[in-house]
């Protein structure tokens, strides 16, 4: 007869005695666990051919060490790695004891969730979806009442099945945010490249040792190469504080419990207990099934139009200046090839893209603010509900917002999702977010041609992304992903009152990107692109712009894009954009400046190109969709493995790019013409 060990785990007064005891009868024997007077109980629990021996493990509230009882539990779970872990949950304190539960969860064993005493929270008003909160957990969740025997043949089943490999129940993983993450694949790495504990669960340490758990950092120092790992530790912990004025301890303990505030919103159903708090009260107003999805377009609408109003006049202040700039080159260096590139070069590209600057770092404080008081948890609540019927939904959407910042770290932070297929899902979905490199674009022809209603035409490309982003899911989703999709927990962490600090810091991380950008790829590709425009020269002289290289190029690509509205020189600058989205801006500040445009600010230089305003639409469609930037083919190419998922990217989204912005244009013809 083969044999199964269960470890038995649960709080104080959560019923496990009385599951224990219905599972094992008479089969048990009482001692102590080794070098400590702790009872220790075990028993023995057939089922067909298979015996469970089941250790009941001391009543504990959490594993964090600071009980000899902990200690016991933790330490048996480690060292002599249970087959299944059985977790007994008292659902009418639901709250309370799931968070053992995360952190069993944490441990990466398989895991059993008998949901005891689901009569009592009946009475309380208190009911409980096991089957959801099965699917939310990814572990089997039994409903029993353990002194009525009710469910108790299903337990010890559920078990066998579990044991024999016939039932899967290996936990999901929690995500803890952008910066623990961070900070846990840092951690990840030092430790797997010091080798220490090879048999212990990698993500759990690296956990531990990011909450400074008292015994992971003493077996830490004793072990070679322990001091570096430690001194990482402590290089992240002064990073969070810094941004936080938060350990990273507490920042673990809040997302713990954030995850179970989303769980429980997600499969209990209140009838007859009062809410106090203010968060739950905020709780019942943001995330209302009504009343949610307005208010947060509402947040999103209010966004940009802070964001283009208030950036309006340090983006007027940085025009007045570039021209400044541009008029002081023109007067103090002898005309030449070192004045046109630093003017039509230099200037007419960086300067194109530079001048946005205000606007971009309105949109980074905004978006820090929704992170750092927790309404970005929130709204992805939201809009899974609406997008769920569409197919883009789950855990997957965490990622998918992290996108309105930069597609290549949304597309690493997919790591956190367990289903593969539907990780490969979100990454070739992820690129039609409308990342903050293409904002440059849409402010100016939003500016340029839709004066007055700025805010209305970006909001609604941002709109256009999210729709697109739901159908590709969903066609995709019966191509590629043909399991069922895997349900999951939103983290609901508690409001907190940003810190200047820290939203300062957040900011300038993402500008900072930005900034770098403007002064390697975009700087090298602005004076490239000068380049093709200034040769082949006829003595000295620069020719035509249409006889130049570019010129020539663009003529070419012309035919493929004239159904559009688009003119040779905007096919030269999407192609521009294959290396960053921002280089965009800087090759139509090069190409519609130079010639006729000389000493004309970009927006009137495109004005007087005669580009129609339906064109202008066209083309910020066709940004927002066509081809993501070569960092981000690099991400996807990274993170599957494999050449043809980017190259699948790069088809289909030219294909959808080219087909949405043919109808926009046509469309704007007629609406905007009537």
């Amino acid at each position: 007869m083969s044999e199964a060990v269960v470890a038995l785990a649960g709080n104080p007064n959560a019923g496990k005695t009385t599951i224990f005891n219905a599972l094992t009868g008479a089969r048990q024997k009482v001692g102590n666990w080794p070098g400590v007077t702790v009872e220790k109980k075990e028993g023995e629990c057939r089922v067909g051919e298979l015996l469970l021996r089941i250790v009941d493990l001391p009543g504990i509230y959490s594993l964090t060490p600071y009980s000899l009882e902990e200690v016991i539990a933790r330490n048996f779970i480690l060292e002599n790695r249970p087959t299944v872990i059985l977790n007994i949950v008292d659902a009418s304190n639901l709250e309370r004891n799931l968070y053992l539960t995360v952190q069993l969860m944490e441990l990466g064993r398989p895991l059993v969730v008998a949901l005891n005493m689901i009569d009592m929270a009946e009475s309380r008003g208190l009911y409980v979806d096991h089957k959801v909160l099965s699917r939310l957990l990814g572990v089997p969740v039994i409903p029993t009442v353990g002194t009525k025997g009710l469910g108790i043949e299903e337990v010890g089943e559920t078990l066998a099945r579990v044991a024999r490999g016939d039932l899967k129940a290996q936990p999901v993983h929690i995500y803890y945010g952008r910066e623990i993450e961070e900070a846990l694949s840092e951690l990840l790495s030092a430790l797997e490249g010091k080798n220490l504990f090879p048999g212990y669960p990698r993500r759990w340490l690296a956990l531990k040792l990011l909450e400074a758990d008292r015994e992971v950092v003493s077996w830490v120092e004793r072990q070679p190469g322990g001091e570096e790992v430690l001194a990482l530790r402590e290089r992240l912990a002064k990073n969070f504080a810094r941004l936080f004025d938060e350990t990273p301890e507490a920042l673990i303990v809040e997302a713990r419990y954030g995850f179970i505030a989303g769980l429980v919103r997600e499969a209990v159903r209140v009838s007859a207990i009062s809410r106090w708090t203010f968060s739950e009260r905020l709780d019942d107003l943001l995330t209302h099934r009504i009343l949610g999805f307005p208010i947060f377009i509402a947040f999103m609408y209010a966004l940009f139009y802070l964001t283009f109003k208030l950036g309006a006049y340090p983006v007027a202040w940085l025009e007045h200046l570039l021209k400044l700039a541009e008029g002081l080159l023109r007067a103090h260096l002898p005309p030449g090839l070192l004045q046109e590139v630093l003017v039509e070069g230099v200037l007419g590209g960086v300067g194109g893209v530079l001048v946005y600057l205000p606007n971009i770092l309105f949109l980074f404080l905004g978006i820090s603010l929704f992170e750092d008081t927790g309404y970005l948890a929130r709204a992805a609540f939201i809009m899974d509900r609406v997008m769920h019927s569409l197919g883009l939904h789950g855990k997957a959407f965490i990622p998918l917002l992290m996108g309105f910042g930069c597609n290549v770290p949304a597309i690493l932070a997919t790591r956190t999702l367990e289903n593969p297929r539907e990780r490969l899902l979100t990454i070739l979905i992820n690129p039609l977010m409308s990342c903050s490199a293409r904002f440059p674009v849409y402010v100016l022809f939003a500016g340029t041609f839709f004066r007055g209603y700025e805010t209305q035409v970006v909001f609604a490309l941002y709109a256009l992304g999210i729709v697109t982003a739901a159908f590709i899911a969903r066609l995709l989703g019966r191509i590629l992903v043909k399991e069922e999709d895997i349900p999951f927990v939103l983290e609901l962490p508690p409001y907190r009152l940003p810190t200047l600090r820290g939203l300062f810091f957040h900011m300038w991380d993402k500008t900072r990107i930005y900034l770098r950008k403007m002064g390697g790829v975009i700087l090298a590709a602005s004076v490239l692109l000068w380049g093709l425009t200034a040769f082949p020269r006829v003595d000295h002289t620069p020719p035509p712009l249409e006889q130049s290289y570019i010129g020539q190029a663009g003529k070419l690509l012309e035919p493929l894009l004239h159904p559009l509205g688009f003119d040779w020189r905007m096919s030269v600058a999407l192609i521009s954009g294959f290396v960053a989205k921002e280089v965009v801006v800087s090759s139509l500040g090069v190409l519609y400046k130079a010639g006729e445009g000389a000493g004309k600010s970009l927006e009137e230089a495109l004005r007087l190109s005669g580009l129609t305003p339906a064109a202008a639409l066209a083309f910020m469609v066709f940004v927002l969709l066509y081809v993501p930037c070569v960092g981000t083919l690099a991400a996807i190419w990274k993170e599957t493995g494999s050449l043809r998922y980017p190259l699948l990217n790069v088809l289909y989204q030219l294909l959808l790019a080219w087909t949405v912005a043919f109808i926009a244009y046509h469309l704007g013809l007629i609406l905007l013409a009537a």
